[in-house]
């Protein structure tokens, strides 16, 4: 893809995200191709909208950190369609693509348009009324870390209608969360799935994740892992109150609302990990598919469940190894049948040259 400009976001706590970025200012001068670096921690923060526009919306968007670094930028990059790059310098890395070493090769695989963009699902919503942050409450959630978000802003160009709901300026990478506020009081809430009222809940919160979440908090409390190349909303309960507290793996075009019942506690909303709003009882919430998707950048075929297995360390059933190992891939080198054609295939393994040899006699 072409590049014309570059926005950075680096995660300054960390020494080799510092030296990271001056390798990106390196190779952007060089190509004399503009970049700035978006400073998401500053504050007053500032909406994604506000972040693309001060960093002259950008096409391509380098992270330089771990996941949390890189949902930042994601939120950015969905305001103005731009691409994200992410380089790996987390703990666990389900998003970022390259690790630092490889910052240069990256950006020449994207410049070259060798790199592949993937689009991922993202989630909005529409809510009863505007969200809002009650004064106090953030220094009390966010005690010892940097400034809050802003509540999201109401999305420009559409009716302020109560009956479907006011549209929020939301994109959605993991998750949307409804949690307690209040330790002693529970959320209480009607789950309503497609329209229809699915089940009342008492529970610490209620998930709404991606498949690209499924790994994150909604995998945490119990939820399954969901192919991120597929699209579907996961509803998890967190440690409900009830003998249903099953994970529902819903359509994409079917949306998860949240009414906060009357005698609930109060009900905070965050968004990809961040307080963006609370919810009083009676107000209601409807998360659905979002109308942008998230641009991730591929250098090469996505090998997620090997990713999987690396992350969360998995190991071999003892029982298992016992009766014998097996191969790392299955994939013959022979052509690919006809019935198969359709089927996302790891790459065939490369030939040996006396095999190429062997096939001209």
């Amino acid at each position: 893809m072409p590049v014309s400009r570059v926005g950075m976001i680096v995660h300054e706590g960390r020494p080799e995200a510092v030296e990271a970025a001056a390798t990106v200012h390196r190779w952007c001068a060089e190509r004399d191709v503009p970049v700035a670096e978006i400073d998401i921690w500053r504050q007053p923060r500032h909406s994604g909208r506000e972040e693309a526009a001060a960093a002259g919306y950008p096409d391509l968007i380098v992270t330089l950190g771990g996941d949390g670094t890189f949902l930042r930028g994601a939120r950015v990059s969905a305001a103005c369609g731009a691409a994200v790059l992410g380089v790996d310098l987390g703990r666990v890395g389900f998003l970022t693509e390259v690790c630092v070493q490889d910052v240069t090769t990256a950006l020449d695989a994207v410049a070259e348009d060798r790199a592949t963009v993937e689009d991922r699902m993202t989630l909005t919503l529409r809510a009863s009324r505007k969200l809002e942050i009650p004064e106090g409450i953030e220094s009390l959630l966010r005690y010892g870390r940097g400034p809050a978000l802003p509540a999201p802003s109401v999305r420009p160009g559409d009716p302020v209608d109560v009956g479907w709901g006011v549209p929020m300026s939301v994109n959605a990478v993991n998750d949307i969360v409804f949690e307690k506020l209040a330790r002693d009081r529970q959320a209480s809430v009607a789950v309503y799935l497609a329209g229809r009222l699915f089940a009342s809940y008492s529970a610490d919160a209620i998930i709404a994740a991606t498949p690209t979440g499924s790994t994150a908090y909604s995998f945490a409390a119990g939820g399954p892992v969901v192919s991120p190349h597929m699209d579907a909303l996961v509803f998890t309960p967190v440690a409900p109150h009830m003998a249903f507290d099953r994970t529902l793996v819903a359509a994409p075009d079917e949306s998860v609302a949240v009414r906060v019942l009357p005698h609930s506690g109060r009900v905070a909303v965050s968004i990809d990990g961040q307080l963006r709003g609370v919810l009083d009882p009676g107000d209601w919430v409807a998360v659905y598919r979002g109308l942008h998707r998230l641009r991730l950048i591929r250098l090469g075929p996505t090998d997620f469940y090997g990713r999987l297995r690396d992350r969360f360390r998995l190991s071999d059933a003892p029982a298992a190894l016992a009766d014998g190992t097996a191969a790392p891939l299955y994939r013959p080198d022979s052509p690919v049948p006809p019935d198969l054609a359709g089927l996302r295939l790891p790459p065939a393994p490369p030939r040996h040259p006396d095999e190429d040899a062997d096939a001209a006699h």
